[in-house]
């Protein structure tokens, strides 16, 4: 090789490195800026609620939080969060009624409140009553009205109604009704159709739950042989898991005491070994059905916490059932009286000021199962 040869190729070799490089970093510029993009509409931020430190003086709470002022013990400072994530994350976890494979239009059948706490780490998740008769803002120019039930916030702020003109949709309204009503501050949201739910677990290879006692689910209207559980340990398919979380004969705690079983298993299943390198498939498969401003970045930390809590640190609470007596509310849209909880809010708000700041459940009202604990579920 002459060394006009030689310079030559080492001419165009510097060149083919620097296009290299410059590749090289357009994917990982690219990649970063697709990590971080939500994957749907972001929340409009709520009124921020003013709490205190330990010995500090008292402030006034800002105008419009409903959610009172509580102290903070300083005496333990928080670590460096894992997983990179946040201190803490609020999250909405919203599952919908429609089968039609278009959630926009479904009602939401399961409300949860998510206490993400990435040093801990530790995941508490609050149940909210759907039949609460609540404020939902942004729908009185279109029904003339300003009050339903909770879980009609979800249907008349997606597409098809769409009185909230917010590209958070559905979840956004809902989010805004919780923080209006109870204080809630939420951070993200994730909504899951039923179908969409069913055909999770099944590309999951279904779900183990056990049932010590067994459950009946008929009814006078539906005696089919699908809502016959047994007792003991069974592996249930997407359909079956969904119909174990829907059963409607019992009282309403019973039935979000199955929809946490079923969650834990669903959690259980994703942080298995089998199912782990499949994650991200799962999620580029299903990520057109769900409603979620989520980022890929932030799912990987969730991800990656769900696989480090341990499941005692996973705690599935209810209000206390002594709280709320069946009602009855005359809805000018029906024009008829609907089902409503009779409670009184100034004490959901204490409670849920509480649970957002860590303090209720408490780890000894968790270990002692108190009675105002009677509905906690821990994921065994």
């Amino acid at each position: 090789m002459t060394t006009s040869q030689k310079i030559t190729l080492g001419i165009l070799s510097t060149i083919a490195i620097i296009m290299l490089v410059m590749v090289s970093f357009l994917i990982l510029h690219n990649y970063q800026q697709w990590a971080v993009k939500p994957l749907g509409g972001i929340l409009e931020t709520p009124p921020t609620v003013q709490f205190l430190l330990a010995n500090e003086t008292p402030t006034t709470v800002p105008p419009g939080t409903l959610a009172p002022t509580i102290d903070f013990d300083v005496t333990n400072l928080p670590n460096t969060p894992i997983c990179g994530g946040p201190l803490k994350m609020d999250l909405l976890m919203i599952g919908t009624d429609s089968r039609s494979g278009r959630y926009e239009y479904g009602l939401a059948d399961a409300i949860r409140l998510v206490r993400i706490d990435f040093v801990t780490p530790r995941v508490f998740v609050l149940e909210f009553p759907r039949d609460l008769w609540v404020e939902i803002p942004e729908i009185s120019d279109n029904i003339q009205q300003d009050h339903e039930r909770l879980n009609q916030a979800y249907l008349y702020g997606n597409p098809g109604f769409n009185y909230y003109e917010h590209p958070s949709e559905g979840p956004g309204l809902l989010a805004r009704t919780l923080n209006l009503n109870f204080g809630a501050n939420v951070d993200h949201y994730v909504a899951v159709s039923m179908k969409t739910f069913i055909e999770v677990v099944d590309v999951i290879g279904g779900i183990d739950v056990n049932l010590p006692d067994g459950l009946d689910g008929r009814t006078g209207t539906d005696n089919s042989r699908r809502l016959i559980f047994p007792k003991g340990e069974q592996h249930l398919s997407g359909e079956q898991a969904l119909t174990l979380a829907r059963i409607r004969n019992q009282t309403v705690f019973t039935r979000a005491e199955h929809q946490n079983m079923v969650m834990c298993a669903v959690r259980k299943k994703m942080i298995s070994p089998q199912v782990i390198p499949q994650l991200s498939q799962i999620l580029t498969t299903f990520q057109e059905n769900i409603q979620t401003d989520l980022t890929p970045e932030q799912i990987g930390q969730l991800a990656c916490l769900g696989v480090a809590a341990r499941p005692e640190n996973i705690v599935f609470a209810s209000f206390p059932n002594e709280l709320f007596k069946e009602s009855t509310v005359y809805d000018p849209v029906f024009k008829s009286f609907v089902f409503a909880w009779d409670v009184d809010f100034d004490i959901l708000r204490q409670y849920t000021t509480q649970f957002q700041a860590g303090y209720w459940p408490s780890q000894q009202q968790i270990s002692t199962n108190s009675a105002e604990l009677e509905d906690a579920f821990l994921c065994p």
